[in-house]
Formats: C-alpha cells, sequence, structure tokens
C-alpha cells in the first residue's frame, strides 16, 4: 500500500484529437488496475463515454473535470488526484474545492507543450496555464509530461501517425503515411506510463518535480513490422506525399494544429534521431528508474494489441 492510503481520485475525458492530448481513459483504466493491486482504493470522475470498463472494486462517478465542480462530495477521503483532461478556465475554482477538502497531492497528465508555451504570451496558454494553476493551489504537486502512448491509434488521440493503421490493416494489409521511410515518433507503452503516475501519487519522492514519461523515438517503419510480426504476415508499407496524409487526417476529424505538430514530430525526430535518442537516455529520473523495471518495449505492445489489427 502506498504512503497515503487514502482514495486516489482519477479523472477522465473523451478522446480528444488536439496536440499533446494523451488517452485519459485507457492510461486511466492501466492506472486504476496499478492502484488497486497495491491496495489503494480508486474512485474515477468520468465523462458518460468513459464510465464503463473499469475495474471491480473501481468508484466511477459520472461527471467531467473540464467544469467546474459542483460540489466538493467527489473528494471525500481523497488525499491524491491524477488529474488528466482539466482545461485550464475551470481548473482553479476544482483545486480550490481540492484544497479546501484535504486533497494533499495532484499528479497531472501535462503534455511538451509547456515547453513552447512559455515563450508565448500568458493569455495563450494551455497546458502551462493548468501546470502554473496547479502550481497555485497549496497542494503538493506533480508534472507528467508524456511522450505519445502507443495504444493512442486505437483511442482517436494525438498523434495523427498510426490513426489510421488499424482499417487499413484490417481491410487491405497496408499502411499509407507520410515519411514512412524516414520519419520517427517517440511511444510510451499506456502501462508504465501509468506506473509513473502511481509512483507519483503514492508517494512523496517526486512532489515538485517535472517527469519526462517518455519513451525512444520509434522509425515508423519499424512500428509496421511490430504489428506484421505479431501478426505472422506482412504488411505493405508506402510513403505517401506529408498533404495526401494532412488530407486524410483531416477528414477524419484531425485539428490542423495536431496534423502540423504530428508532421514536425516525424521529421524532427527523424533528422535528428541520434541527439533525441541522447537525450531521452540522459532524462533522470528515467522512467526505468521511476517504475523500477525496463519500459514495455512496440513489439510487445504490438503483440498484446494484435486482435485489433485483424
Amino acid at each position: 500500500m502506498s504512503q497515503n492510503a487514502g482514495v486516489k481520485l482519477l479523472t477522465v475525458v473523451a478522446p480528444a484529437k488536439d496536440e499533446g492530448c494523451s488517452p485519459t481513459g485507457l492510461v486511466g483504466r492501466r492506472l486504476a488496475r496499478q492502484l488497486l493491486a497495491t491496495g489503494d482504493p480508486v474512485r474515477v470522475l468520468a465523462e458518460p463515454d468513459e464510465c464503463d470498463g473499469w475495474p471491480d472494486g473501481v468508484h466511477v462517478v459520472a461527471g467531467s473535470i473540464s467544469r467546474p465542480l459542483s460540489s466538493g462530495e467527489i473528494l471525500a477521503g481523497v488525499d491524491a488526484i491524477f488529474l488528466a483532461g482539466a482545461h485550464p478556465s475551470t481548473v482553479a475554482a476544482s483545486l480550490t474545492l481540492a484544497r479546501d477538502a484535504g486533497v494533499r497531492r495532484i499528479v497531472v497528465l501535462s503534455s511538451h507543450g509547456p515547453e513552447f508555451e512559455q515563450w508565448n504570451p500568458p493569455e495563450t496558454w494551455y497546458w502551462l496555464a493548468i501546470e502554473r494553476a496547479v502550481e497555485r493551489s497549496g497542494i503538493a504537486w506533480t508534472h507528467i509530461r508524456p511522450s505519445a502512448v502507443m495504444g493512442s491509434m486505437f483511442s482517436g488521440t494525438y498523434p495523427a501517425t498510426g490513426s489510421t493503421w488499424p482499417d487499413s490493416i484490417r481491410a487491405e494489409g497496408v499502411v499509407r503515411e507520410a515519411f514512412l521511410d524516414d520519419g520517427c515518433y517517440p511511444f510510451i507503452h499506456e502501462d508504465d506510463l501509468a506506473a509513473v503516475a502511481a509512483a507519483a501519487l503514492c508517494t512523496d519522492r517526486y512532489d515538485g518535480s517535472i517527469l519526462e514519461a517518455v519513451g525512444l523515438p520509434l522509425a515508423t517503419r519499424s512500428r509496421v513490422r511490430s504489428i506484421a510480426a505479431a501478426l505472422g504476415r506482412d504488411i505493405r508499407a508506402v510513403e505517401v506525399p506529408a498533404d495526401e496524409s494532412r488530407a486524410v487526417w483531416q477528414r477524419d476529424g484531425w485539428p490542423d494544429g495536431a496534423i502540423d505538430v504530428t508532421l514536425y514530430g516525424l521529421q524532427e525526430y527523424g533528422s535528428r534521431l541520434a541527439e533525441l535518442t541522447e537525450w531521452t537516455h540522459a532524462q533522470r529520473p528515467s522512467v526505468a528508474d521511476i517504475i523500477g523495471r525496463p519500459l514495455r518495449t512496440y513489439d510487445e505492445w504490438a503483440a498484446e494489441n494484435v486482435h485489433l489489427f485483424r
């Protein structure tokens, strides 16, 4: 059991394609299982479409952290919150309720957006506005800035790369995407991201820290090969112009900002692979340090999820 055996509150919102948005439901369900396994009671505040599929023993309450909490009742007995899906315009009011209810720790599922937003006027901030509000709340805090999550292609969340693959692999045995030959993107297994969150929620070791929950950059073709190996058959990989991928993603409802960042990331990690791989290895504490084991690989993820490609 963790140092603080009070209720752990996880907040979950509907999947969003906007840049930096992690799959809160996917990660939250993995986190709930890990917390239950160590004896921590778990409560979830989930938007309506995310209320199902939780492990036995989780207390699920319908609602949304993107709106101000109507009362502090949801916070009764809570000692730590996994704050995922908050909105900068409403988060301060919820944090006030949390402080008044005696919540001792907030772990924010953030993004790498603050690294760029810090150079822009405060009125344009999104992720950084949430982080700063939490820092001003008077509650101990930890910010998690993750890589893209491996399971995002099924959850319908950022990034756009890979989002069309399940359908095209099932229908044609083919993948079509820009920068297929030299593109790379960093990914972390959802179990590993959840384990980082569990470590931050359950001890004071990471209070006041920004945790880089980053996996290594993966070549796009290597991701295709991992899925093909799990399926036991070839997948034809076809590189297309960036404008073609953009048009496909736009038809699928991806906002231009998320498309721009995805295409930029594929190119940037591809052209600076050695440098950015070294940066990932250099992070301290590393994800492996935090979770006490090696990171799970894309091969493992593909094998676990192979049925979704059939």
